[in-house]
């Protein structure tokens, strides 16, 4: 079995360690950082005698490695928080190699262990079908793409939807919740204060985007070239106009800006 250890801080993440958050949940790292990722992906084991796996990862053969040495035959079931392939690109062959079943829940759903219950949340915004897991016994939101403790990681991508998104907000700010436990990053221990900072992020880069919109941008490829240092940069402008265009359709949503034949304005 892996190397375990006692999570004390926000030292370095140990990729392939095997490291306790609680007495139900151990994290893996996944082998894949990057500006998207953080560390890597966190691959969460929850339970003692019956294991489910949320997050697997990308498809690495040395990452669940670590997992099944870690859970080995007590895994039972494996999920992802969402379909992307840095989530749940490891289930097949997790499922291969252990023989778990795959879970496809909706939200309302539960997966009970013998010493665990875990609820599903549906928790749209940074990607459509969404979920979160709370495990009841500690109160904690195993919570995906939605928030991290990494301010350096982009949680609006093209794929995004910020009406969602603060939807979502409003549903865990009802949740008498302990800590989230995200899919990058380190276990965050303030949830309505992640949420508030996450939230006022948001609602910077609309204030940015705004601004550039007051100057005369009028795509959001202007927009992005306006707001990033490295405007020089196609690649990364182009990335960070898919990011801006979430915003846009929010903004036009809230009735603040509308687009004309000649682009964005102001109302």
């Amino acid at each position: 079995m892996e190397e375990e250890e006692q999570d004390k801080g926000p030292e370095p993440i140990v990729p392939g360690v095997a490291r306790a958050l609680s007495p139900l949940v151990r994290r893996i790292l996944a082998l894949n950082p990057g500006p998207h990722t953080s560390f890597g992906t966190n691959t969460y084991l929850i339970g003692i005698d019956e294991i489910v796996v949320i997050d697997p990862g990308p498809e690495n053969s040395a990452h669940l490695d670590s997992v099944i040495g870690c859970g080995g035959d007590r895994i039972r079931w494996v999920t992802s928080t969402c379909s992307d392939a840095s989530h749940a690109g490891a289930i097949d062959e997790l499922i291969e190699r252990t023989g778990a079943e795959r879970l496809n829940l909706e939200g309302g759903e539960t997966i009970l262990g013998t010493e665990f219950r875990i609820t599903v949340h549906d928790m749209e915004g940074p990607v459509a079908n969404h979920k979160s897991f709370l495990l009841e016994e500690e109160r904690t939101l195993i919570c995906g793409k939605l928030v991290s403790e990494d301010t350096s990681i982009p949680l609006i991508s093209g794929d995004s939807d910020l009406l969602k998104y603060h939807a979502s907000f409003q549903k865990i700010m009802k949740m008498r919740l302990k800590r989230f436990a995200p899919a990058f990053g380190h276990v965050i221990e303030d949830p309505k204060q992640a949420i508030a900072t996450t939230i006022e992020s948001f609602n910077n880069a609309d204030k940015q985007i705004l601004k550039a919109i007051g100057k005369g941008a009028k795509t959001s490829e202007e927009i992005a070239s306006a707001n990033s240092s490295k405007s020089d940069d196609p690649e990364l402008v182009t990335e960070i106009a898919k990011s801006v265009e979430v915003h846009l359709a929010k903004l036009a949503d809230e009735k603040i800006i509308k687009q004309l034949k000649a682009g964005w304005v102001i109302r």
